[in-house]
């Protein structure tokens, strides 16, 4: 309660100050436009953006001196300030090196590019390179047992750590650190090829409708929004259990099921941008000219429409990517997804938990859980800057 006063007051004071700070810029710059012009709530948020910023370098400060000992009030913080600041080094300069080598047309892309695409481009990059190489990345093995058990992270052996293993173990003692290499490539391997899939089935359907139209149109249509009424999660968790009791009646791993369940309730959504796209495409004069030469679906399809609607299929593809890949981190926190012992993130979250308890007297043992939900934050973020600047770019609209 203290603290959510402190925070109050904090905001309201930032008011007058505002207004000071708004009659001292007017002041200073001969009543300029910018600031004659400028609401009160603007002159607000700049003075509570600049506390914000004092007390972010004030608490940097005491984290920086502070004694470091098992009990590091500051571990979080201060870690989540050095991962900041390194990845926007890194991002700017990835983003200059592009500038300057490659090809015209890559170092042209470069050059138009913000540092939130190139920090996006770069995590992307560098997490498909995890996925690829895991296995001569990782230090073990996903599946290999090691000697000991719930060796906590930080290897600090203080607190129960242990320096040849950085991250830790599990509770059946497999090394955190190898299985969460090899979850990106299998987390975001699967949700990569279940992406794939929601389009090849949303946007085929939705381009024929929009082509053909009428009746088929219209059962298509009718059945996609049947599917799309029904919560995403909680239908694929409903068919998840289903196909638990098929899978092992056939033998099949249920990972299979789980990829094709959910890419076709994404594909609901895949097919209403895809034949929303389609139907504004089939009214122009060039589709009309085909039709008159003779030209069949395929060609119709493929040549004509696709080529034209490339650009928000990509920034949707984006977007489709990172909720199919919460989609299967949820199901697997959930115990329904992908399987042991495959590693995967959204099951290291829940199996990992366990390290919480030691937050009251070693905060960086409770990072454990925390990295695997951070791997996942990372990505879903990386993607969504990229997206974000290919939607600019689609959209015509210059800086």
């Amino acid at each position: 309660m203290n603290t959510f006063l402190t925070l109050l007051i904090a905001v309201a004071v930032c008011v007058p100050l505002g207004w000071v700070f708004r009659a001292g810029m007017q002041s200073v710059t001969s009543n300029a436009q910018k600031w004659r012009d400028m609401p009160l709530s603007v002159a607000w948020g700049y003075v509570l953006g600049a506390g914000i910023l004092a007390w972010l370098a004030y608490t940097y400060y005491l984290a920086v001196t502070a004694e470091r000992t098992p009990v590091d009030t500051y571990f979080f913080f201060r870690n989540a300030v050095h991962g900041f600041v390194i990845f926007a080094v890194a991002a700017w300069a990835f983003r200059l090196l592009g500038r300057h080598v490659g090809t015209e047309g890559t170092k042209k892309l470069f050059r138009s590019m913000p540092v939130t695409a190139s920090f996006g481009i770069l995590v992307i990059l560098l997490y498909a390179i995890v996925s690829i190489f895991a296995g001569a990345i990782a230090p073990f093995g996903q599946e290999e047992v090691l000697a000991n058990a719930n060796v906590v992270p930080g290897g600090n052996p203080a607190v129960g750590g242990d320096p040849a293993y950085p991250l830790g173990t599990d509770q059946i003692g497999r090394d955190i650190l190898s299985r969460l290499i090899y979850g990106a490539q299998n987390t975001v391997g699967i949700a990569f090829v279940t992406t794939l899939l929601a389009f090849f089935i949303g946007g085929s359907l939705g381009f024929l409708a929009a082509t053909l139209q009428g009746t088929l149109d219209q059962v298509i249509s009718r059945g996609v929004d049947v599917l799309m009424a029904i919560p995403a999660l909680i239908f694929a968790l409903l068919l998840m259990t289903i196909a638990t009791v098929w899978a092992n009646e056939l033998g099949v791993n249920r990972t299979y099921f789980m990829v094709v369940i959910i890419a076709v309730i994404d594909s609901t959504r895949v097919f209403r941008l895809a034949r929303a796209v389609g139907l504004n495409i089939v009214v122009m004069d060039y589709i009309e000219a085909a039709k008159l030469r003779g030209e069949g679906l395929g060609y119709l399809i493929f040549k004509e429409i696709l080529p034209n609607a490339t650009a928000p299929l990509l920034a949707e593809f984006g977007l489709r990517f990172c909720f199919v890949f919460l989609t299967i981190a949820s199901l697997s926190f959930l115990g329904v997804g992908i399987q042991p012992p495959l590693a995967d993130w959204g099951t290291m979250v829940k199996d990992l938990a366990q390290f919480i308890n030691f937050a009251a007297f070693a905060p960086q043992v409770a990072s454990a859980p925390l990295l695997a939900a951070g791997a996942i934050a990372l990505l879903t973020v990386a993607v969504n800057f990229v997206v974000d600047w290919m939607l600019h770019k689609s959209s015509g609209l210059k800086e």
